[in-house]
């Protein structure tokens, strides 16, 4: 009998030496996690499709904080339910909004890395990313708006600006704003190459959605890879620091294909279905629900992102501890 010259198993004969040798891993650095606000309620409310994740309301900001920062986690990405929903979304960019009032709460009382995202969505009585005309979202009026968003989320204390509309321009119009009202130093990380999926559903449970219909005239087909590496190209010329690819699991090719073409960080977000797939699995014992979610953030940052947005974050962060 021949016996192999090369025997791979060598170094898998211990845990230890598996992390020796690990090409890929997950920090707790890495991890970003979103965080929801409901200006119409006075507790925390549990979102019904997306276990374990609540709307919390505008207080208690030092225990959330403290929560998270005693997690690992050091980085979350702010969205907001306002009471008045209107054709126009103005409470987004209002001095005293939701999402403007979260951001001030977390920054006074933690050391968080403060992401706000920015859209319209969750405050137009129609659930469309912008103003809308003639039945069709307006894109050179949408991007005034989002410049005033960008500076009433920076004047809150937001570090970096995430607009998700995906606007032609969107983000040389904020990087403008942002720059015309002194705050060159807020970053931009754009949601770059954000497709029109069906794993968003429960994202819009947890900020009360009115949104019927599609994105589709302004969110990318899902077969499409070279309009992505576009995509990415033009925020990036425009300014961007960071760049998206939203989901994640479903376009790790994109994700691949960003990291080989560009030198900027890459944000990967592990959207709302992909983690409640993982979570029903798990609550039926199909599946380790701890393994099933660390595997999902390796295969993640193997295939090049720099930092996953994840609901996952703080119990990701508490398994690597």
């Amino acid at each position: 009998m021949k016996y192999p010259e090369v025997r791979m198993r060598r170094l898998r004969k211990s845990k230890n030496i598996e992390d020796l040798v690990a090409e890929t891993t997950v920090t707790s650095s890495d991890l970003i996690l979103p965080l929801f606000f409901d200006e119409n309620i006075s507790v925390d409310r549990p979102v019904s499709s997306m276990p374990g994740v609540v709307n919390h309301p505008l207080s208690g900001y030092e225990q959330v904080g403290n929560a998270i920062e005693e997690s690992g986690v050091k980085s979350v990405m702010v969205f907001g339910t306002p009471k008045r929903k209107d054709i126009c979304g103005t409470q987004a960019s209002a001095p005293d909004g939701v999402s403007q009032r979260a951001i001030q709460g977390l920054k006074d009382n933690s050391h968080l890395v403060v992401i706000a995202d920015l859209c319209m969505c969750e405050y137009t009585d129609h659930g469309h990313c912008g103003i809308v005309r003639n039945g069709v979202v307006d894109n050179d009026k949408t991007l005034l708006q989002y410049g005033k968003i960008a500076v009433s989320q920076a004047e809150a204390g937001a570090d970096i600006i995430a607009p998700s509309g995906m606007m032609d321009g969107q983000v040389s119009a904020i990087r403008m704003a942002l720059d015309d009202a002194n705050f060159s130093d807020v970053s931009i990380m754009a949601y770059s190459a954000k497709y029109c999926s069906s794993f968003y559903g429960p994202f819009r449970d947890a900020v009360d959605s009115s949104f019927k219909g599609s994105r589709s005239t302004y969110q990318m087909q899902c077969g499409n890879s070279r309009e992505a590496m576009r995509e990415i190209a033009l925020d990036i010329d425009e300014g961007a620091d960071i760049i998206m690819v939203k989901p994640a699991l479903p376009y790790m090719d994109i994700i691949r294909e960003a990291r080989n073409r560009f030198d900027n960080p890459i944000a990967a977000y592990q959207v709302s279905g992909e983690y409640a797939m993982i979570q029903a699995a798990a609550a039926n014992g199909w599946i380790d629900g701890n393994r099933a979610m660390m595997e999902s953030l390796v295969s993640i940052k193997r295939a090049g992102a720099d930092m996953i947005i994840t609901y996952f974050a703080e119990n990701a962060a508490r398994v690597l501890r």
